[in-house]
Order: C-alpha cells, then sequence, then structure tokens
C-alpha cells in the first residue's frame, strides 16, 4: 500500500473507531443530565433531541393494590404516551413526590404499557410502594428515555462507551 493511501483511510478508521464508543485514547462513558420532572414530559434522548412522544400522568390516587390489600396504600397512577412513535418502546421513570417535589417511591415505566381499554388503547396504569403514601402529593416523570443504556466501558471496553441516560431517581432526590 502507498504512504498516500495509508494517509487517507487512517482518518476514516479512527473515525470509525471514535464512533463507536472506542479509540485509540480508551473507552469512555458519559451521562446525561436529568431533565425537569412533570406530569407532562416531553421524552428526550440521551443528547436531549425530543423523540416525539410525550409522557402524561392522567391521574394518581391512592389505595390498596388489589393482590396485596394488607401491604395498605400504594400509589395507583393512569398514564399515556402520546406522539407518532408512542409504541416505541420508550421509557420514562415515574416518581410519586412529596409537595416539595422530594422523590417518596421511583420505577421506570415503558410505552408499552400503555394498552388500556378500547375507549383509550394509549392509558396504562402502574402502582408505586411509598413507605409514606400519606406524604404523597403528585407523580411526575422525568423526560430522559430510559429505554436503551449501551454498554458501559467497565462492561465492554471494545464496544462501551458513549452517551448513558442519567442514574434513575432515588427515593430523598430533589425533583
Amino acid at each position: 500500500m502507498s504512504p498516500a493511501r495509508v494517509f487517507a483511510v487512517a482518518p476514516l478508521a479512527l473515525a470509525t473507531l471514535a464512533l463507536s464508543g472506542c479509540s485509540p485514547w480508551g473507552c469512555t462513558d458519559t451521562t446525561a443530565e436529568r431533565g425537569e420532572a412533570g406530569a407532562r414530559v416531553e421524552i428526550v434522548n440521551t443528547n436531549g433531541q425530543p423523540l416525539g412522544v410525550t409522557a402524561v400522568v392522567v391521574d394518581w390516587r391512592l389505595e390498596p393494590h388489589p393482590q396485596a390489600p394488607s401491604e395498605g396504600d400504594r400509589v395507583h397512577f393512569r398514564f399515556r404516551f402520546d406522539g407518532p412513535e408512542e409504541d416505541s418502546g420508550t421509557a420514562v421513570d415515574a416518581c410519586a413526590v412529596d409537595k416539595e417535589r422530594v422523590a417518596l417511591g421511583c420505577q421506570t415505566v415503558y410505552s408499552y404499557q400503555a394498552f388500556g381499554p378500547a375507549d383509550d388503547p394509549l392509558t396504562g396504569d402502574d402502582w408505586l410502594a411509598v413507605e409514606h403514601p400519606e406524604q404523597v402529593a403528585g407523580v411526575l416523570f422525568i423526560p430522559n428515555d430510559q429505554s436503551y443504556d449501551r454498554p458501559t466501558c467497565e462492561t465492554d471496553i471494545k464496544d462501551g462507551g458513549g452517551m448513558h441516560p442519567p442514574e434513575p431517581p432515588t427515593r430523598g432526590d430533589q425533583l
């Protein structure tokens, strides 16, 4: 191979490695910043770009779970995903919060869980267990898509790295 040809191919090879999450300088992980929580959020990818899907908390109430009534009240909430890609498998974190927007309990909710009754097929429901249900003032979604998290450098040095969704919220996080 001629020297001119080697110089022409080398930048392409380096660009390919860098785009795959690898580079001769090492694998790097980056975590996206958590977006502003709300009862209605536009879901964004790890780069903060809108995906064209909105997640909405339709309503919520405290009541015993039908399969575990002896465990007391839980947060029963209804939600919907709207947009051209609502069944794409996007996911958001749902959190029961107190009046100061401190998370009391959270979990991930996927758009494919919204398969409600025939009169509203984009609506679904789920339950959040919280330690003190009497403190719940609302349910909020965090807009960051949690449906796809590529491998980390630690788990796969060759194919890992790149932008990852923010860490899921935990009890006590200010939203």
